[in-house]
């Protein structure tokens, strides 16, 4: 994707896709079978409890985690690089949390060193390139004892679906996904674990989890080849990271 010849940066060019999916795309990421009954409840059982702890959220597209965080104690910032995403996360939350429009590529110059107990990143981390920034965003700001839970495309899938010729290779990819019967491009970056983890320890993170879950038993009921899909093959990959000793 190009801008007057250059190419677009990350963040403008996931702003310009989600913007354009908007209320389309909060109706299939509140009820769809990939987030209502996987990746977020996969995300959840890695946050734990959240009563009385300051969260970030990375990436919060329209909300529903948001919510989820909000309702259970937490007080939430939230940001976004989308700022149709961040109307609809508005919207829905009104006082309950702070939302804010941000490029996951810049500095967060809106939260103070060592301020929050939580960062959280659902889904958001492969529309960038380079992990440095956010990575060593998130370290800086993370108190001891703190924790940052993301997750991701999983390397597994994406190297069958996007480059099968070599696992290796981290690689932008533009897909085109349905919403409300629309078609939308949407562009990310695949990298292989090996990648991910380098990253991770270069930012001065540890992994405490791994997890590769599996949808919730009612999906099975709800839409059975969802199921079927997500319960026998990679689909998103999930972390726990903690600080490394004597890196504050």
């Amino acid at each position: 994707m190009t801008t007057d010849g250059e190419p677009m940066r990350d963040g403008k060019l996931a702003a310009s896709q989600y913007d354009a999916m908007g209320a389309a795309y909060r109706a299939a990421n509140d009820e769809g079978p990939f987030n209502a009954y996987y990746e977020r409840p996969g995300t959840i059982a890695l946050i734990g409890e959240v009563a009385g702890l300051r969260v970030l959220e990375a990436g919060c597209g329209p909300g529903a985690l948001t919510a989820w965080l909000a309702d259970n104690g937490a007080s939430v910032t939230a940001m976004d690089v989308s700022p149709e995403m961040v109307r609809l996360a508005a919207d829905r939350l009104g006082a309950r949390a702070r939302v804010l429009v941000a490029d996951l590529m810049d500095p967060l110059e809106f939260a103070a060193d060592a301020s929050v107990d939580l960062v959280v990143a659902s889904l958001v981390l492969h529309y960038v390139a380079d992990w440095t920034v956010p990575l060593a965003e998130f370290h800086r700001i993370l108190k001891p004892g703190g924790a940052v839970v993301f997750s991701t495309h999983h390397p597994a899938m994406d190297w069958q679906l996007h480059s099968r010729d070599d696992y290796f290779r981290t690689v932008q990819v533009t897909e085109t996904w349905h919403k409300d019967g629309q078609p939308y491009e949407v562009t990310f970056w695949r990298r292989p674990l090996t990648a991910i983890t380098a990253a991770i320890s270069s930012a001065g993170f540890l992994i405490d989890r791994l997890v590769e879950p599996a949808p919730l038993p009612s999906l099975q009921q709800h839409d059975s080849r969802a199921y079927d899909k997500i319960r026998t093959g990679p689909r998103f990959i999930f972390f726990r990271l903690v600080k490394r000793s004597g890196r504050s």
